[in-house]
């Protein structure tokens, strides 16, 4: 009993002899700009660069650090959206305690609102990506993200909506960096370009990336606020064509404490006009068509960020995209001169069904102690259902001046499910090294239902599956010295794939694994030059569209069907890129080359159910092995205070060997050299603080393929913007395609020969306006950025 008494009170000695050697830090922090208290920022005390201890702020800002040896240290305050603070503590004899006081800076700060967009858009080149950050240049461009694609370098957009990277359309699109069940041409169309922030091309996506995509990724980032109390924008616009078309966006945010809300809705509507003919010059058989389509789509976005401290975040959101369309095709087939016993025929088609698409995201992010060490896990569930109810009336015309007709209806559904689990691991091991690890497992099932009662068509009932499953895990290594810097990785990837037709009579499965490894090299000349080599080995995969043999589109002569056997194709790509600062302005180049085994494109074959020869089908095919190589040049350059400039070129050429048909319905290697050319100008203004005005060039030139020539398209649009209400307002006018000189032309000899054109409602004018309103301090939440896994290269004409 004497024995623990005695070690008792040693102990208390001891403890107390220590305290009474130990000193205090104490303090307050607060925001320098309204003098409140700022909760859970965190404190750090340092001893030769390492953490002896810290806090995190209590509810009042106020924060104690006790039991600290009399000695000096480094004090670190932080805190999201704020400058950090760094101090000396120095504790003695003499000085047992330390106050500190701090009034923290914010790294931004929204005075006149939120989303507060430049005047005009810049580009920024980090080391695997290029980054347009959107200023109110390209917002003016049109009224949503499909509209102001072509005013991006190296991206162009077709005439259904199509986008190629480079000149090639295996390109993956992601939303926020996470995939979409919705084809991407038509999910653009629903976006309205005031929503985007920026938009982020990949052209040599490294490991950590899933590998699809020959050509890389483009990432449009969305606008999200996480301002401290209520704010929003509000933006809407009119384009003027043959009818009026009306787009309108309304994000909201409220902010307080732990906890940020964040929402957006947007909508478009409007009727679309598409003319244009397709003429065989062997038969002297002329196709006209007439096409309009009655769009209505909705996009809402709702989502929280829960700081349950400073080191973990809890975050969901869901994005459901509801679209109804109502599209009219006539088609007019004059078979005047023609050797068939055919004189007209005139098909009425009718188009209309509602999609929609649900998105659920769950996020939660571990920050360490250790400033970049980070751990994320995310989950994303996203459903999608199209329906499509068709009708088709063809009357025909004989020379004997007798005629007949048929009518038939089509419908088809279509459901897609996509989940994608996801863990990620960063560790910066030391000021110069960094290790990513993360692994992902996506799982995709989608069933597709086609019933006809077309008496010219034999499976009156079709039901086809097409399920994926995809198991990864990457590793990433780089280190960064005073001008090197250097990233190696690889992703293992397990990939299977079964497709069913109509319940087994006609199966497609493949299963492989593979590795795809990447490596990055960046040189710093100086501050302002720098040089970079990167590798990365890529995968295209056949998309549903591409896929399933049901009929995508049908005109008389030509209907759209997908092939399923597609197999996917491997690319090699190598990169060099070098990038300029100055004061005025930046400027980037770049050559790449890519070697591609098995390029999956669309061909025109022959119909073996038509035995006058006439009628054609639509589908994809793998082409044996191809080389590209490319460069690309862009400026940003202010010439004065109240002009700059913003040109850009890229030119690529592919060497292909693809397969083409012939009339008799053979078919031929058809080897060819494709040549892209591109060149853009974006010129601004300034007439002084509140109006500008725009000038912008584009050119495409001719490209001869292996299945049709496409013929050269140019166009200028010309535009103005105008500021009031302390910024809070923005009102822009644009002239879109001023000389009306937009259209696709092209002419092949395959299967038959033939020429066509179409053209759009290229030449509009755009009147949009923007209102912010709220403010406050950004506190931006991070969070991780996914992408897509197929090729989703499917449409045609319409």
């Amino acid at each position: 009993m004497k024995l623990k008494f005695f070690l008792f009170a040693l102990f208390s000695f001891i403890a107390t002899t220590q305290a009474q050697n130990t000193g205090t830090v104490s303090g307050k922090i607060i925001e320098k700009s309204n003098k409140t208290p700022i909760s859970y920022a965190t404190v750090s005390i340092k001893d030769n660069g390492k953490v002896v201890s810290g806090v995190n702020t209590d509810d009042n800002g106020d924060f104690t650090i006790k039991n600290l040896a009399r000695k000096s240290y480094t004090i670190e305050i932080q805190y999201i959206g704020f400058r950090k603070y760094i101090g000396s503590v120095i504790l003695s004899d003499n000085k047992k305690m330390a106050t500190f006081n701090v009034s923290l800076e914010e790294e931004a700060t929204q005075l006149k609102g939120v989303n507060v967009v430049a005047e005009r858009s810049t580009i920024e080149q980090k080391i695997d990506r290029k980054v347009i950050n959107v200023g109110k240049d390209l917002t003016t461009a049109g009224a949503s993200a499909s509209d102001i694609m072509n005013n991006i370098p190296s991206v162009n957009v077709d005439q259904d909506g199509k986008l190629s990277l480079r000149g090639n359309e295996n390109v993956r699109v992601l939303i926020d960096g996470r995939p979409t069940n919705l084809d991407p041409a038509q999910l653009l169309k629903q976006i309205p370009s005031t929503s985007i922030k920026k938009i982020e091309l990949i052209t040599n996506p490294s490991a950590k990336y899933n590998p699809e995509g020959m050509s890389g990724i483009i990432n449009i980032v969305l606008h999200k606020n996480a301002n401290t109390g209520f704010n929003g924008t509000y933006s809407g616009g009119i384009t003027f064509g043959q009818t009026a078309k009306y787009n309108q966006s309304l994000d909201l945010n409220y902010k307080t404490g732990k906890v940020n809300f964040f929402g957006n809705a947007g909508n478009n509507f409007g009727t679309h006009f598409n003319d244009g003919f397709i003429k065989k010059t062997d038969k002297s058989i002329t196709q006209d068509l007439d096409i309009s389509n009655e769009d209505d789509s909705y996009l809402y976005k709702v989502g929280m960020d829960y700081l349950i401290n400073d080191h973990n975040t809890l975050s969901f959101y869901t994005t459901q995209n509801k679209a109804t369309g109502l599209g009219f095709v006539n088609t007019n087939i004059d078979y005047v001169n023609s050797a068939d016993d055919i004189l007209n025929m005139y098909q009425k088609s009718r188009y209309q069904g509602p999609n929609k698409t649900g998105t659920y995201n769950l996020a939660y992010k571990h920050i360490f102690k250790k400033e970049g060490h980070t751990l994320d896990f995310e989950g994303n569930y996203s459903d999608t259902e199209e329906t499509q109810n068709a009708s088709f009336d063809t009357e025909t015309t004989k020379t004997d001046n007798t005629s007949s007709s048929i009518v038939y209806n089509d419908f088809i559904n279509d459901e897609r499910k996509l989940g994608t689990f996801n863990i990620d691991y960063v560790n910066p091991l030391n000021e110069k090294t960094t290790l990513e690890a993360g692994a992902e497992a996506r799982i995709t099932r989608t069933e597709n239902n086609y019933t006809t009662n077309n008496p010219i068509v034999t499976d009156k009932v079709v039901n086809y599956t097409y399920d994926t499953d995809i198991y990864s895990a990457y590793l990433t290594f780089g280190q960064k010295f005073k001008k090197l810097s250097y990233q190696l990785g690889a992703r293992f990837e397990s990939y299977n794939v079964a497709a069913n037709l109509n319940n087994g009579s006609k199966k497609f499965d493949d299963d492989y694994i593979t590795l795809y490894p990447s490596a990055y090299l960046t040189y710093n000349l100086n501050e302002k030059n720098t040089l970079q080599l990167s590798y990365s080995r890529r995968v295209d995969r056949p998309s549903l569209e591409q896929t399933k043999p049901i009929r995508e589109f049908s005109t008389p002569l030509v209907t759209s069907f997908g092939n399923q056997e597609l197999r996917p194709q491997f690319t090699n790509s190598v990169e060099v890129n070098y990038t300029k600062t100055f004061e005025k302005g930046s400027f980037t180049t770049g050559v790449f080359v890519r070697s591609i085994n098995d390029q999956i494109g669309r061909i025109l074959r022959p119909d073996p159910s038509d035995l006058n020869g006439n009628k054609q089908i639509l589908t994809f095919a793998n082409y044996d092995h191809n080389t590209a190589y490319g460069f690309e040049v862009s400026l940003n350059y202010k010439i004065t205070k109240w002009w700059d400039i913003q040109p850009s070129i890229d030119f690529s050429s592919i060497d292909q060997d693809g397969v083409v048909f012939l009339a008799n319905g053979t078919s031929k290697n058809n080897p060819v050299t494709v040549a892209a050319f591109n060149g853009r100008m974006n010129s601004n203004f300034k007439a002084n603080k509140r109006l500008s005005f725009l000038l912008f060039g584009f050119y495409r030139g001719a490209v001869d393929g292996v299945q049709n020539n496409s013929h050269e398209m140019y166009k200028m649009d010309i535009g103005s913007r105008y500021t009031l209400l302390d910024n809070k307002m923005n009102i822009s006018l644009r002239f879109n395609d001023v000389f009306n000189t937009m259209k696709y032309a092209f002419d092949t000899q395959y299967p038959y020969p033939q020429s066509g054109q179409f053209t759009w409602e290229s030449q509009t004018v755009y009147l949009g306006l923007t209102y912010n309103f709220g403010g406050g301090k950004i506190k931006n939440l991070q969070r991780k950025q996914r992408e897509d896994n197929t090729n989703k290269g499917g449409g045609g004409m319409f």
